[in-house]
């Protein structure tokens, strides 16, 4: 089969590799008939460079056919429709019984000291191969996949994978109380959608980003656009953004942005630095040391009121950042973060996609490519070129 696969830094290849196979009874395979680009992605493409492997495939966003079931697969059957979570979890363990998925026990990575395993991403988080190719092995099968109608086309459903339960996060680890003010830092996908189910909660949004056409976007939906570039050569977002709010600021602020955030030069350097070391000496340098670009997290920590919540979905990476201990204590900052948990979300928003488009999802992706074209297209969007907000692959 064809997929897409990591090759070196900024190295990406579509080749044949072989079709994944019935490993355990409770695997089943899927024919992937969509599968999604993601920001996350593009961490693998540089930053976590040392943690992958030449033929590595990627991807964890897919959803498709299921082709072949397990022995003891009893949920699903050859010919269900369905979209598959990004966390790779058991649905059984201590971990998932509290709903964190994204922490299951089964599949946590011990080696590195991380999470639940997740589909497509470097042996940080268990090397299970992704789903940009024509094919996927989906263990769990009787727990992860979500059966979704044949009624609609695949872009009603397919964000269920990572973006809408990402997002759905994110809000509600915010905490914004009834009528109060959100800041999203960040207009890509997961800053996008959850500026959008913001509005539809009721919230006063203000979306901030630096490229127009990614602003107009989330105008469009109702928020009120920042421009980074043209904000900061008056004062600073926080400054700003507490001028619009009384003086006291957001009561909550979501960080979509993480790692690959603007406006931290050194951070950057070191990011570059560690991915030209040897993986022998890159890897504990890029788990333990304070390598992350902390930009957006800062503007998050000055912007919010006291007494308000960040809430982090970007990916930070490094271990010894820097943090201002101090502001946060001083303005009783209430921080939540992690992985989203996409089976804790998925019923309840595919119950609101079945019937409607609430999120306006339907048009949510600016691309539909052929997976020989990811190569560029992972390109493209690491530099924000071509209007790429959401490229969705067609297998």
């Amino acid at each position: 089969m064809k997929a897409v696969t990591w090759q070196g830094t900024h190295d990406m290849r579509v080749i044949d590799v072989p079709d994944p196979r019935i490993e355990e009874p409770t695997d089943a395979i899927i024919k992937v008939t969509s599968t999604g680009l993601c920001g996350s992605d593009l961490h693998l493409y540089e930053t976590l460079a040392p943690f992958m492997e030449a033929g590595d495939v990627v991807g964890h966003e897919p959803m498709g056919i299921v082709e072949e079931v397990g022995a003891e697969v009893t949920n699903l059957q050859v010919g269900d429709r369905v979209v598959v979570p990004f966390n790779v979890s058991c649905g059984s363990c201590w971990m998932c019984d509290r709903h964190l998925y994204s922490q299951c026990e089964t599949t946590q990575n011990h080696e590195h000291g991380t999470g639940a395993s997740f589909f497509g991403y470097s042996k940080l988080y268990g090397q299970v191969p992704g789903g940009q190719a024509e094919y996927l092995r989906v263990p769990f099968a009787n727990f992860s996949p979500v059966k979704v109608p044949h009624e609609h086309s695949d872009d009603r459903f397919l964000f269920l994978s990572d973006v809408l339960p990402t997002a759905w996060q994110a809000l509600q680890y915010a905490d914004v109380p009834d009528g109060g003010t959100l800041l999203v830092l960040g207009a890509g996908p997961i800053g996008d959608m959850t500026a959008r189910m913001a509005i539809k909660e009721g919230y006063r949004v203000i979306s901030v980003d630096r490229v127009p056409e990614r602003l107009a976007r989330v105008e469009a939906f109702g928020a009120e656009p920042l421009d980074l570039d043209e904000a900061e050569k008056v004062g600073t977002i926080a400054e700003i953004v507490r001028e619009s709010t009384g003086g006291r600021g957001p009561d909550s602020v979501v960080d979509a942005v993480g790692m690959e955030a603007h406006g931290s030069p050194a951070a950057a350097m070191v990011q570059k630095f560690a991915g030209l070391l040897p993986d022998v000496v890159a890897e504990p340098l890029m788990k333990n040391a304070g390598i992350d670009r902390l930009a957006a997290l800062y503007t998050a920590i000055d912007a919010v009121r006291r007494g308000g919540t960040v809430s982090i979905s970007g990916v930070y990476g490094g271990a010894a950042d820097p943090m201002p201990m101090m502001q946060l204590f001083d303005k009783q900052i209430q921080l939540r973060m992690g992985q989203a948990n996409v089976r804790r979300w998925t019923d309840e928003l595919l119950a609101k996609l079945v019937a409607d488009d609430p999120f306006g999802v339907d048009a949510f992706a600016t691309h539909h490519l052929p997976l020989d074209e990811a190569p560029n297209a992972y390109e493209h969007f690491q530099k924000k070129e071509e209007g790429m907000v959401k490229v969705v692959f067609r297998p």
